[in-house]
């Protein structure tokens, strides 16, 4: 599970909504507390894509690998990411599939016509078969 508080939720639709019609896409810093992912800070990336970006999204190496140390080096740590999908559902694509990784938290914010719709949060299983959906606390 994936514990954010509604601001943080809210900043992660705000921003879906800000880049429709294409994919916004972010980092989920924090840190983990039992079976929980704590989210601390949401940190709003470009959307590197350029070729595709209404039905693509990537973080561009360079701006995760400096997340990656600013997280490390504040005692946090990157649990996940999210992007929005314009005018689609909340469920991870076969391109999603394709390039997640185990144990992270994947937020997908469902965006039509500039307005959030849904939020769900998904985990790719160890074997890379399929996501399962993860639990969303807010709080």
């Amino acid at each position: 599970m994936i514990r954010l508080t509604i601001e943080q939720l809210e900043v992660i639709k705000r921003h879906g909504e800000h880049a429709y019609p294409e994919e916004g896409c972010g980092v989920l810093l924090g840190h983990v507390e039992g079976e929980a992912k704590v989210v601390e800070e949401i940190r709003l990336t470009p959307n590197a894509r350029r070729d595709s970006p209404r039905n693509r999204y990537a973080i561009a190496p360079e701006e995760l690998l400096r997340l990656e140390r600013e997280a490390r080096a504040r005692g946090r740590e990157v649990l996940g990411f999210f992007h929005s999908h314009p005018d689609a559902e909340a469920r991870p694509s076969a391109y999603d599939l394709e390039h997640a990784w185990p144990w992270y938290s994947y937020l997908i914010v469902s965006v039509r016509a500039a307005a959030s719709e849904s939020v769900h949060s998904w985990v790719l299983r160890e074997d890379r078969s399929r996501f399962e959906q993860e639990e969303i606390l807010i709080g």
